[in-house]
């Protein structure tokens, strides 16, 4: 993915619900528009960044899953 990030958050490890709780606190610590990557090994996670962006107004601009890793690109709102 070619857009720039301003923090990167690494979830590796965790299960539900904890990388969407620690996602939605980094978020609440960034600006109106920055871009935060979370990298997570919880299969789940796919539906569920979906599902909090839905949510949350938040914009899921990508996901990707290289093998065991699944990673979530998301803009603040």
């Amino acid at each position: 993915m070619e857009t720039p990030i301003d923090q990167e958050l690494d979830t590796r490890g965790l299960n539900c619900p904890l990388p969407i709780l620690k996602t939605k606190k980094a978020l609440s610590e960034m600006s109106s528009g920055q871009v935060l990557k979370v990298v997570s090994t919880d299969p789940g996670s796919v539906r569920d960044f979906e599902a909090f962006a839905r949510q949350t107004g938040h914009t899921l601009l990508s996901q990707e899953t290289a093998g065991e890793e699944f990673t979530h690109w998301l803009r603040r709102k």
